[in-house]
């Protein structure tokens, strides 16, 4: 709640059709939460504080921004945005005037009642992704109720009208009338910036948390969804009819609780599809006598008083206006685009001028019975009459914005605008015209105003911009200024909170999907949109989209190659976004250790430290991948020799990497010393950013620390402990929802420790977490362990592993001991199996006896007094307990139970905690087994 707030927050407010919560920052519209940004909510409780007073705008500037400085520019485009939400002039009602050289005031009547029942109004948060209201929805009330009361029962139901109608609106409206009624939420999926019909499978499974591989069928990946309870909107699906159709039926084959709400121009023409054709807004019929004011009743005119008003304040219909405003909403064909263009020039024209601009310049009362799409022919003319009314400077503005795929701030409208006849001087005033007519469209964010093309506006303005013949200058601006916003991107990605860093710059993710596919294709920019590629890492890392990332780079290394003197910072830094995505998806292959060898070469060579610091940390992730646990050690040493540039995000880094160095080479004791540490350090620093930025493979820094510390607790024997700190590794994993380090987490630590602690059920959980997790975000290399883990959880055949030593196949020894290999006995015997030596020597012990050969009883003892030793020198008591444990039951099968208790209870005495875990067990039940027979 805003600490400036002194309205009765224990009361009700009530004005018109809203009833307003201030303590819940909350604003129903006939009991629905009405879906308010931030700011607007916060201006509009300023307002209200002030009901029927002034408000001058430094006011209210320093009650809603009163960390930041604000325009009076941003104030008016806020408070507009709020007008529009509340229906501000609808039916003759006003709520907030601008007092001229003053500022503002609420005029409404506002009431003050007992505070409502707040338990049964459902969260907006359930909407999930629904984008909050932009203007207040007029005359589509009994077309909303309806699809609200059908599409329970109808499942699939098409909204069907011409371009500019307002399908989205009254598809939005839907959504947000039926949230709560799905449990699992609703979801939009806006197409209007899809072209590609392949693209539409990867945004749906992103938006909806599946998995999809290239080539494979929607079909295999949809399983999740059969128990969910779930609304979908598909906005925009004309030009993509087939694919959309084909999506939809598979969907609703295979989720029977799935619901879809599509808008088109036409019908999907798909399986179980109900079509509902949207209309015209209703007007009064031609030849009927007009008798002032009633004629108001009709949403049309409506509509067209409410943004007049918008277009000027001071705007009244009298009984001598109406019939112009019936006649211009009858030559508009009653569509709400058309009039809105026409309505935002009454401030410019007057009612009467702008009736006889459009009898001028729409003829639409004696349309071609010949005539396809009759209303498109009216919205066409009306943009066509629209842009001509436009300055020469604004119709250059609206042309060249249409190059934006998703919305923009006015430093990137201003990056692509600026040039040829438009000075920097004239960006905010032509857009602010642009947004006054109806032709842009204003988002208030939280942070900051954003601005948004209609589809039908924008496709509009591109064909304007290929006729002016400026589509290549405009998309190269576009494509230098995405470039910039990646390059502050990266410079903010160490200073900058990470919910505030991916409010910031995730919005522009469509817009450099463009400029990447244009830049890198045949004809693109190459030069540009290979530095783009190097620069959108974190972008890519933030969402874990490795695979998208990966395609990009792969283009983007062949073409560096191609050119005649390769930038070496370019190469540097796209050979490691390779060898990370080669890791993720491949694994330790050669193709990743050759990346990562060239990386490091090509560092060294331009002297480039930190460059040369990520080659080695990357080189070091592969090797303890492979299982050359020393080599890793040698790699940490090699990267502390290097000495790091006083920089304590690349110190505490290099930190963990000696945790990782110390744990798996098998030093127990140390390492678990420098996590700790680490942990405290992180706990401390207050550093916004939680990523080892500088490093080749990125993984959120407290759960990467979280995860390794989980593995050292339980090896030195602490049970508990391993169990809350994976637990908490997870947590945070999921919190953030970042899907590279939940798959780093649930695959090094969490899927394993769950399963030796016997916690059967939960490891089968977090495996099918794992796996789900793997194929959405394409980071193969867990998917591989993951299948490993269920094969090793099931008592499956084990399958062969891809290289001759890896991490995944010694962990799985440590789950089942019979699938120890000569290789990995090898490298015990050798020292190289570093953490898990106790544990191949044990399962080697094993293997001897399975074989129930009185002779090799005795290799098998010393193997696994060899194991004792080796588990007690690093520190692995729970390895040492196991090694015990197998050497106990040989004693005594032996008739040695004098020495089998002795050897086991010395172990099992150092344990505090863990005793409901299966090997603690299994001790104790031998121990006793041994104290009756010693007793006997």
């Amino acid at each position: 709640m805003s600490q400036y707030l002194s309205l009765p927050v224990e009361q009700t407010l009530h004005f018109g059709p809203y009833r307003v919560h201030p303590r819940q920052r909350l604003v129903l519209e006939g009991g629905q939460p009405l879906r308010l940004g931030r700011r607007a909510v916060e201006i509009l409780l300023v307002l209200l504080e002030h009901a029927g007073q002034v408000v001058s705008k430094q006011q209210l500037i320093a009650r809603v921004w009163p960390k930041s400085v604000v325009e009076d520019t941003n104030l008016r485009v806020h408070v507009a945005a709020l007008r529009k939400a509340l229906g501000d002039g609808q039916a003759g009602q006003r709520y907030i005037v601008t007092v001229a050289q003053r500022g503002y005031s609420f005029v409404a009547p506002v009431t003050f009642e007992s505070p409502e029942q707040l338990a049964h109004i459902p969260h907006p948060s359930l909407a999930r992704n629904l984008p909050p209201r932009r203007t207040r929805m007029i005359g589509r009330q009994g077309m909303v109720e309806a699809l609200v009361a059908q599409l329970p029962r109808k499942r699939f139901i098409t909204l069907v009208g011409s371009g500019g109608i307002g399908k989205t609106t009254v598809a939005l409206r839907v959504a947000e009338r039926l949230i709560g009624h799905y449990r699992d939420g609703t979801y939009l999926l806006d197409l209007a910036s899809l072209n590609d019909p392949a693209m539409i499978a990867p945004n749906l499974c992103a938006l909806l948390d599946l998995s999809l591989q290239d080539g494979e069928p929607l079909e295999t990946v949809i399983r999740p969804l059969k128990e969910r309870h779930l609304l979908l909107v598909i906005d925009t699906c004309e030009h993509l009819i087939d694919a959309v159709a084909l999506i939809c039926e598979t969907l609703l084959r295979g989720a029977p609780h799935l619901h879809i709400l599509a808008t088109s121009r036409e019908g999907l023409r798909a399986e179980g599809e109900h079509v509902q054709r949207l209309d015209s807004l209703a007007l009064p019929p031609r030849g009927m006598a007009i008798e002032g004011y009633p004629a108001l009743a009709y949403p049309a005119l409506q509509l067209f008083a409410e943004r007049a008003i918008a277009s000027q304040d001071d705007f009244e219909l009298t009984d001598h206006e109406v019939p112009m405003v019936v006649d211009i909403c009858q030559r508009l064909d009653g569509i709400p685009l058309a009039i809105e263009l026409a309505a935002a020039q009454v401030g410019r024209f007057g009612l009467q001028e702008l009736c006889r601009q459009l009898q001028d310049n729409v003829a639409l009362l004696d349309h071609d019975i010949h005539a396809s799409a009759p209303r498109q022919q009216t919205l066409r003319a009306t943009l066509d009459w629209s842009f001509a009314l436009l300055t020469a400077c604004e119709q250059t503005c609206l042309r060249r914005l249409a190059v934006f795929m998703g919305s923009f701030n006015l430093a990137s409208a201003a990056a692509v605008i600026v040039g040829q006849h438009v000075a920097p001087s004239q960006v905010l005033v032509s857009v602010s015209q642009l947004v006054a007519k109806s032709l842009l469209n204003v988002e208030i964010g939280d942070e900051e105003v954003r601005y948004r093309l209609l589809d039908t506006t924008r496709s509009y303005a591109l064909e304007k911009l290929i006729d002016a013949g400026e589509l290549a200058a405009s998309q190269e601006r576009h494509a230098e200024r995405c470039l910039t916003l990646m390059e502050q991107a990266e410079k903010d990605w160490d200073t900058t909170p990470t919910r505030l860093w991916i409010e910031r710059y995730a919005a522009y993710r469509d817009d450099i999907r463009a400029a990447l596919d244009r830049g890198l294709g045949p004809h693109g920019s190459h030069s540009v949109a290979i530095r783009l590629t190097a620069r959108t890492l974190p972008l890519w890392q933030e969402l874990s989209l490795l695979r998208e990332h990966g395609l990009y780079v792969s283009k983007a290394r062949q073409l560096l190659r191609a050119g005649p003197s390769p930038c070496p910072k370019l190469t540097l830094a796209l050979e490691l976004a390779h060898a990370s995505f080669n890791y993720h998806t491949e694994g330790g292959t050669p193709a990743t250790v050759e990346a990562f060898v060239a990386a490091r070469q090509l560092a060294w060579q331009c002297h480039d430290l930190p460059g040369e610091l990520r080659a080695v940390s990357g080189q070091m992730t592969v090797n303890l991948s492979r299982g050359r646990y020393q080599e890793a050690l040698e790699q940490w040493l090699a990267f502390d020799r290097l000495g790091l540039p006083g920089d304590p995000v690349l110190s505490l880094s290099a930190q963990r990497l000696r945790v990782l160095a110390l744990h798996f080479t098998g030093d127990q004791g140390a390492a678990r010393h420098h996590a700790e540490q680490v942990i405290q350090r992180l706990a401390q620093n207050g550093h916004p950013s939680r990523f080892t930025h500088g490093f080749g493979v990125q993984y959120e820094q407290s759960v990467a620390a979280l995860t390794i510390l989980a593995r050292i607790l339980w090896l030195q024997g602490f049970a508990e402990k391993a169990r809350r700190t994976a637990d908490l590794a997870l947590q945070i994993a999921l919190q953030i929802n970042h899907g590279t380090s939940i798959c780093y987490t649930l695959a090094t630590a969490g899927c394993v420790i769950a399963h030796y602690a016997g916690d059967h059920l939960i490891a089968r959980e977090r495996l099918d977490l794992l796996k789900c997790q793997a194929r959405k975000h394409s980071v193969m290399l867990f998917h591989d362990w993951a299948c490993h883990y269920e094969r090793a959880f099931d008592d499956a055949p084990l399958a062969t592993y891809p290289t001759n030593t890896s991490l995944i196949e010694d962990i799985v020894v440590t789950l089942r001991p019979e699938a120890v290999s000569p290789r990995q006995i090898e490298r015990a015997h050798s020292g190289a199996a570093g953490w898990c030596s106790a544990e191949i020597l044990r399962a080697t012990a094993h293997v001897l006896l399975a074989q129930n050969d009185p002779p090799v009883e005795s290799q098998a003892e010393a193997l696994l007094l060899a194991a004792l030793d080796v588990a007690r020198r690093q520190g692995a008591l729970a390895w040492e307990l196991r090694s015990a444990l197998s050497l106990a039951r040989l004693w005594q099968r032996q008739g040695q139970d004098e020495a089998a208790e002795d050897v086991l209870a010395r172990v099992y005495r150092r344990f505090t905690e863990g005793f409901d875990t299966p090997d603690l067990k299994e001790a104790d039940a031998l121990l006793q087994s041994l104290a009756r027979r010693l007793g006997s």
